[in-house]
């Protein structure tokens, strides 16, 4: 990666981007969506309970300082704001920014949403947050282990780092990608790559190269008779994983 000189807050340009511009180009024709309940986003708000409470149960979100790299139109970053938390969002799809300040702005809930890449960030505040996350994103850049690598740096000695993604193996290609784009719908077609997926040895491995220690691993279910998503022990498809920096 090479140095910007943007200003904090705004877009960076292209030779410093970890990002694919398909990618983005897929969620800015969907950003006026992301808080419809029904819409290709419905998905994100069933599973937003999961999500926090997995976050807020290691660790206690109320009063920390919170990163949520990949907020998207803010989903998560709201739900952790509204636990107490000063959080900060980070994206680089703009439309998407744009929609989460608006809807911020709505609901009276209060979040620093900042367009730049991960890495720009991890430059200018290191140390800077006592819990980082990133949730449905490393699947989505060409370079998910420089993600890891920034948001190692984001965190505090002893804070808490929080990722979510999808295994790369036959099952989670026929249950995330054909099942859940192709016969059940829950997701528009092409919205994942499967070479792009990672199996959990994967990013534990990125994690711990970069000085985080697992603390917990999580699959993360969907039960079709009930049509509701659900935490269990098997990370063969969806999962999400807790990490801890070590205290200096």
């Amino acid at each position: 990666m090479t140095e910007s000189t943007h200003n904090p807050g705004q877009p960076a340009n292209d030779t410093v981007r970890n990002a694919d511009d398909a990618e983005l180009a897929k969620f800015a024709d969907l950003a006026h969506k992301w808080w419809d309940m029904e819409s290709e986003f419905k998905p994100l708000h069933e599973i937003n309970p999961l999500r926090l409470g997995f976050i807020d149960g290691h660790a206690g979100l109320d009063g920390k300082t919170v990163l949520d790299v990949g907020c998207g139109g803010g989903i998560l970053a709201e739900a952790m704001a509204r636990s107490g938390a000063t959080v900060t969002g980070l994206d680089l799809a703009e439309k998407s920014l744009k929609v989460a300040r608006l809807h911020g702005l709505e609901s009276g809930i209060k979040v620093d949403y900042r367009c730049l890449p991960v890495e720009q960030l991890a430059e200018s505040m290191p140390t800077a947050f006592d819990v980082v996350t990133c949730m449905e994103m490393l699947e989505h850049v060409p370079e998910p282990s420089s993600v890891v690598a920034a948001v190692s740096r984001l965190v505090k000695p002893g804070g808490w780092v929080f990722f979510s993604t999808i295994a790369r193996n036959p099952k989670a290609y026929l249950q995330a990608v054909v099942g859940a784009e192709y016969v059940l719908g829950l997701l528009p077609r092409g919205t994942h790559d499967y070479a792009k997926f990672l199996k959990p040895s994967e990013l534990a491995r990125m994690a711990r190269n970069n000085g985080l220690d697992l603390v917990e691993l999580k699959g993360m279910g969907y039960d079709l008779i009930a049509k509701s998503y659900h935490l269990n022990d098997d990370a063969s498809v969806n999962y999400l994983l807790a990490c801890r920096k070590a205290a200096a």
